[in-house]
């Protein structure tokens, strides 16, 4: 597999974003992005729009929304602050959303917001969890975002608690995995163990997004994470408080670590397929 040529540096985002209020909290992000200095991508939490907070989404969907074109665009001037800030830092912002397709379809969506600040719904949540069936439907694909030479797998969430769903970005040729979450208090020995899992499964580099804070029983556990190719974090936050979490992903380190560690290459393409039942 081909290695990026350069240097990324990336933020993983933990905050605490006001329930309904997507114009506000496309304005906090775009402050918590300002923060990431030098940062050329930064994910914030999942549903960080709307907020992720159920009975809001389901009381008001014309209102936690977003609307995505045919293409995928969405065009929505209360995130206009937001485009401002990824052109004025030359990042690439993901954020999660709710995204209203052309079809009527109603997704949990990371939105990818380039430096030129077009927006667009790049990822929709494949795994959804418990209640989220009520309210969303399921993504169709997979996707890889590209930013400069290195490339990134799309998760959410849920998507990172199944191994094949890494796996697969690892197969198109990712370098990392970009996970926005929303983790709940109590959940940080499962939220800790997932997504080391998923870089040293893959040995690929993970960005792991978290919501944080918040009233009961929608209290988030932040925890936002940079882990290494070997499940090891770079950068980590506390389970409490807003933070920005700036690490740099080197490629010779991803170079070593899969030189190490060849299971990309010794997988069997049937591994544990065929079985034989034992009687002890």
């Amino acid at each position: 597999m081909s290695l990026p040529t350069a240097p990324l540096t990336v933020a993983a985002v933990q905050a605490c974003p006001t329930p309904g209020d997507v114009a506000g909290n496309a304005s906090a992000a775009a402050r918590l992005v300002g923060r990431a200095a030098g940062a050329r991508v930064v994910v914030l939490p999942e549903l960080f729009l709307p907020a992720y907070h159920p009975p809001t989404l389901g009381a008001d969907p014309g209102g936690t929304d977003v609307a995505a074109d045919p293409d995928g665009r969405v065009d929505d001037p209360r995130l206009d602050p937001l485009r401002a800030a990824a052109r004025d830092t030359g990042a690439a912002v993901l954020i999660g959303a709710a995204v209203r397709h052309p079809d009527r379809r109603r997704t949990i969506s990371s939105l990818v917001v380039d430096p030129a600040g077009t927006i667009t719904a790049g990822y929709d949540k494949q795994q959804l969890w418990s209640g989220e069936r009520e309210l969303f439907d399921a993504g169709r694909r997979g996707a890889t975002l590209v930013v400069d030479t290195w490339r990134f797998g799309l998760g959410i969430c849920y998507d990172g608690c199944f191994p094949e769903h890494g796996r697969a970005a690892a197969a198109d040729g990712a370098h990392g995995y970009l996970c926005p979450s929303g983790y709940l208090a109590g959940s940080a020995h499962r939220r800790d163990l997932y997504y080391a899992a998923r870089a040293l499964d893959n040995t690929m580099f993970v960005v792991f997004a978290n919501a944080v804070g918040g009233a009961d029983p929608w209290r988030f556990n932040g925890g936002a994470a940079v882990y290494d190719p070997e499940g090891r974090p770079l950068a980590r936050g506390a389970d409490t408080g807003e933070d920005v979490l700036v690490a740099t992903l080197h490629p010779d380190v991803l170079a070593d670590t899969r030189a190490a560690h060849t299971m990309l290459l010794d997988r069997l393409p049937d591994a544990g397929s065929a079985r034989a039942t034992l009687v002890a």
